[in-house]
């Protein structure tokens, strides 16, 4: 499903807050920043064994590795937090909103950041905490679907 959408998402669980964001690719030049943005130096990072993670302990994190060749637990090494939210989102693309966008999935990873981190109340809550976060914001349809205005309307 994430080949064809051609565009990549990355997760970080922090303090049992997960964020999310599309990148480009999965390459170290890609990742390392925005694991340096949201992880403070001196963090436990636990992944799994892509390269683009193998330099994360020289950038002075305490990085551990689980090889899921290998296995998947280690003691507390383990990536089943990430993994546990990886098949969340998928289970509501698939079932929820049968396909994306690639231009959407940023959305669509908010959508489920919230629900995800906000996992301890109910839906009521829930609705409460997003209703008062959309006080004085406009979503335009502009801006759902890249259309402006001035191009819809025909030349002069």
């Amino acid at each position: 499903m994430w080949a064809r959408l051609r565009s990549w998402a990355y997760s970080t669980v922090h303090s049992g807050e997960v964020r999310c964001q599309v990148v480009p690719n999965t390459r170290r030049k890609s990742l390392q920043p925005i694991v340096q943005k949201h992880i403070e130096t001196g963090s436990s990072i636990y992944s799994d064994n892509l390269p683009s993670y193998r330099s994360l302990d020289e950038l002075e994190y305490i990085h551990k590795v689980i090889d899921h060749a290998e296995r998947y637990v280690d003691g507390n090494i383990h990536t089943n937090g990430i993994e546990n939210f990886w098949a969340l989102l998928k289970r509501c693309i698939k079932g929820t909103h049968v396909s994306i966008e690639p231009w959407h999935l940023f959305r669509y990873l908010d959508e489920e950041c919230f629900r995800f981190n906000n996992r301890t109340f109910n839906d009521g809550q829930r609705f409460d905490i997003a209703t008062r976060a959309i006080v004085g914001k406009r979503l335009t349809f502009a801006e759902v679907t890249g259309k402006s205005k001035e191009a819809d309307r025909p030349a002069n």
